[in-house]
């Protein structure tokens, strides 16, 4: 087997002077320059070319070189990428004097440059994931900036601060602009100078592959905007290849935009993700089992609460995103419940379906179906193609705004958070009530909280809006904020208490630890299933039939045919639904309809059997003339006859459906 070096070495003698050290490629880099670090966190990082890049500044300042040292440099990032070790990765380039700005979407791992922000040191912009992918892509077509909908009434918007992170950042980046009567956010485009890129194998030409990487993410773009702007791409690579021996649909990054090759010999420069120094199903080499890679069940915690519910808003064939933290539990709970297999689940880095990773890998994924480049994900993503979004919950406000992106001194930065949460069809953000020590335990079906946490997250206003509450409800967006002992809902009046944990106080517990009253009409019991340890059966519930095509109305014959089966009826949620179903069928006529409803596999709760006879005496008084039912089986013709009967109501159960039809029709027949 050739080794890397070995390679290297054959290339080297034999063309071009594109094959060049770490530290001849960071000496191009000029005071002032405009310098673009692809990656995803530490997914295509290039990380020993920008470890050179801060050795080289560091030994300037003790004269140990001739050569001209950048200053004030811009960095422009889109993932705000580093090396887990302390220190490590674009960490390494927070020096005095080396950066001028910093312009990126995430600053979690990079506390070196998020102190020098914070310490008014050097300019800081939080722009969304999406917005800077899409600013590389046009750049490069020579565009004079981005112009997108997203971020409007966010901290990115300018009547909102403009992303500007100091009072040091001046300089507007992002413009509101009307057009066609509707707002727009427009992001100034910028020359790039240098792109920092990394790939896997590079000819002499310069043309770069990417089979041993987990992402595609944004090189080429980041190239391209580098190329067009007149400036120059550097490339780190793990090995060379002979000239014209690479597949050209393999093929990345065109040589003809690539000016350096760096080959990073060294074992600690080169990982694929922070957790892996190399998988290869994360390269997509293997399809592995789904058993090595389900999380083991999750043990029953505040947390698996929380996932629990929001697992609830899944539905079968739909695009999924989840973001990190507390919503990476939805991923298990899908696991734990087998229905996985049922949906897409996406991530922002590019990953289309399979199982994504979680913790130091995420962004990769096993077994995924597509691996497409960031800024196309982006383009799906703000175009609405997602169903449903899990994201975090860190704080909120009575308008339903939601801040994840800056607590006072800590910078964390939106990363795509504003892409995501915006455009999906529903947002649910998961996190716990309050912060900080929260215990609580189950007992008897029944939650209570041992200790509540020391901190609000439901406070007045937020002090960083990465979510605004106003826009989304304007548009008539979905929004649930789902936590261990309650559930809101976004309305135009602002958060609305929906669903409330059993053995919860709503006043004690819920309106007594928030900083501002929500709306309180008639909430009702989340789910008991949610607070058992047996599996909830959401696959069962899944595959069921969707709830609006279980009515059909007869305008012929005024019959109203309602389906109910295959349900088990659990809480009161669904007999709510019913009533308000029926009556929007039903009311439009004006006036009342017979009924015919299949109970075929129905099943009904004892906790619930009360409500269920109310729902049965309120519709027939309000919209029935009149209701047959029927079912296969004979106990539950003989159960439901006995449940109805003890409310006095008179029921014959059929055996079919043309039975229950026919003494409808006789009926009509019958009228006068």
């Amino acid at each position: 087997m050739t080794t890397n070096r070995s390679i290297s070495a054959t290339a080297r003698s034999r063309s071009t002077d594109k094959i060049v050290s770490a530290r001849e490629a960071v000496r191009l880099i000029r005071s002032g320059d405009t310098v673009a670090i692809g990656g995803f966190l530490s997914i295509g990082f290039p990380d020993l070319l920008v470890r050179e890049l801060a050795e080289f500044y560091a030994a300037q300042d003790e004269g140990a070189a001739t050569f001209a040292k950048p200053r004030d440099l811009t960095l422009l990032s889109a993932a705000g990428m580093a090396h887990p070790s302390k220190g490590g990765g674009m960490n390494r380039l927070a020096q005095p004097g080396l950066v001028k700005r910093f312009i990126s979407s995430h600053f979690v791992l990079t506390p070196g440059l998020q102190q020098l922000i914070v310490g008014n040191q050097i300019e800081g912009y939080n722009l969304p994931l999406g917005a800077i992918c899409h600013l590389f892509r046009d750049i490069a077509g020579g565009k004079p900036g981005h112009l997108s909908r997203i971020g409007l009434g966010t901290f990115v918007d300018p009547r909102q601060g403009g992303g500007k992170l100091n009072p040091r950042t001046t300089e507007d980046l992002v413009e509101l602009i009307s057009l066609g009567g509707q707002e727009y956010l427009f992001f100034k485009a910028m020359p790039v100078n240098v792109a920092i890129i990394r790939g896997t194998t590079a000819d002499a030409d310069g043309n770069i592959t990417m089979e041993r990487e987990a992402l595609t993410i944004d090189i080429l773009s980041i190239a391209m905007a580098a190329h067009n702007s007149g400036g120059i791409v550097i490339a780190q690579v793990e090995r060379i290849a002979d000239v014209r021996t690479l597949n050209p649909r393999h093929v990345k990054v065109p040589g003809a935009l690539v000016d350096c090759i760096v080959v990073a010999e060294g074992d600690d420069c080169h990982w694929q993700t922070f957790g892996s120094r190399y998988s290869p199903a994360y390269a997509a080499e293997v399809r592995i089992p789904l058993t090595s890679v389900e999380p083991m069940p999750m043990p029953m915690s505040v947390r698996k609460i929380i996932a629990r519910r929001a697992a609830m808003e899944l539905r079968a064939n739909s695009v999924v995103n989840l973001g990190v933290g507390m919503p990476e539990g939805v991923a298990s709970i899908a696991n734990e419940e087998k229905i996985a297999d049922l949906m897409t689940l996406t991530a922002e880095s590019g990953v289309m379906g399979g199982v994504p990773a979680g913790g130091l890998s995420f962004g990769a994924a096993s077994n995924a179906q597509a691996v497409i480049d960031i800024g196309y994900q982006f383009d799906f993503y703000d175009g609405g193609g997602l169903d449903v979004c899990f994201l975090g919950l860190a704080q909120a406000d009575r308008q339903g705004n939601l801040n994840v992106s800056k607590f006072g001194p800590r910078l964390a930065g939106a990363g795509g958070f504003i892409n995501i949460s915006q455009n999906a069809r529903k947002a649910v953000f998961c996190g716990t009530f309050t912060s900080g020590k929260l215990e609580v335990s189950i007992d008897d079906g029944k939650l209570r909280i041992e200790r509540d946490g020391q901190e609000q997250k439901f406070v007045g206003e937020v002090e960083h809006r990465t979510f605004s509450g106003p826009y989304a409800a304007q548009s008539g967006k979905e929004v649930l904020y789902v936590t261990e002992r309650c559930v809101f809902r976004l309305t135009r009046e602002g958060l609305e208490l929906i669903e409330v944990a059993p053995g919860i106080d709503i006043d004690r517990d819920i309106i007594a630890k928030m900083a501002f009253a929500p709306i309180v009409r008639q909430p009702r019991q989340m789910d008991p299933r949610i607070f058992r340890s047996e599996p909830m059966g959401l696959r069962d519930d899944m595959l069921r039939l969707p709830f609006d095509a279980r009515f059909k109305y007869d305008d012929e014959h005024n019959i109203l045919y309602l389906n109910l089966s295959d349900l088990h009826v659990t809480t009161p949620d669904f007999l709510v639904r019913l009533v308000d179903k029926v009556a929007s069928i039903v009311e439009p006529l004006g006036h009342k309809v017979y009924c015919v409803a299949n109970y075929d596999g129905f099943e009904l709760d004892r906790e619930v059997e009360d409500a269920y006879l109310d729902t049965v005496k309120e519709l027939t008084g309000r919209y029935l003339l009149g209701v047959t039912r029927f079912t296969t089986s004979a106990f539950m013709r003989a159960k439901l006859g006995e449940t109805l009967a003890k409310r006095g109501v008179a029921a014959h159960i059929f055996e079919s459906e043309e039975e229950a039809t026919g003494a409808v029709r006789e009926t009509l027949r019958s009228e006068p």
